[in-house]
């Protein structure tokens, strides 16, 4: 479980390709300070098993699934990338609850720059849609975020299309992939997971009504 504050913008600094999955090598200093084989660390949103480390970097092991359906996959040697560790009991809470599960990948759409913060839109799959709403939490790339609005494109080009927004401060800029990332790039969204259960409690309590109803009737 994670937090969504990032720790450290690290490095991709190897991919060994190992046929239906790859071993990722990551430098990190912070993140690595006190981690063992074993330890998840989130990596632009994606948790993964240490394998090793060694001066100030980790390997993991990344499976197929992983990279068919999360942004790691088009990832090469140089990237940055986001790191945070797993939280403890004794993590402060700051973002919110992040299991670093990828639910999917969005497309930044645009940016809109002031002196003091920046919009950033990014696309939203048609499936997510649902568990995203304006003043609700987000992870995008591993960062926990605030929804500051949400909509469809009536462009032409883009007709139909779900997107959100949010609104970046300049620390979030300046420790974060999202500073430096251009319009067009993919980016990994986890929803709220509060969000998930409950439409699927909700749904399950629902079915448990109607079919008693049916058997009493």
């Amino acid at each position: 479980m994670f937090t969504g504050i990032i720790e450290e913008l690290g490095e991709l600094v190897e991919v060994v390709d190992l046929s239906s999955a790859a071993r990722f090598g990551v430098r990190g200093p912070l993140v690595t300070a006190d981690a063992r084989p074993g330890d998840s660390i989130a990596v632009s949103g994606v948790c993964l098993t240490i394998v090793s480390v060694r001066d100030g970097a980790f390997t993991a092991d990344v499976m197929k699934e992983t990279l068919d359906r999360s942004s790691l996959g088009a990832l090469t040697p140089g990237d940055p990338v986001n790191l945070e560790r797993a939280a403890t009991l004794n993590t402060r809470l700051g973002g919110h609850l992040v299991q670093g599960h990828v639910d999917g990948t969005a497309v930044l759409l645009a940016r809109q720059s002031d002196e003091h913060w920046e919009v950033v839109r990014f696309s939203l799959p048609a499936g997510l849609a649902r568990y995203v709403v304006e003043k609700g939490s987000i992870t995008v790339d591993g960062v926990s975020l605030t929804v500051s609005g949400v909509g469809v494109d009536s462009a032409p080009d883009r007709s139909g299309l779900n997107w959100f927004e949010v609104s970046l401060i300049p620390t979030t800029l300046g420790l974060t992939t999202l500073g430096k990332k251009e319009v067009g790039a993919p980016a990994n969204l986890e929803v709220d997971v509060i969000a998930k259960y409950t439409e699927k409690l909700l749904g399950a309590s629902a079915s448990g009504r109607d079919s008693g109803e049916a058997e009493l009737a």
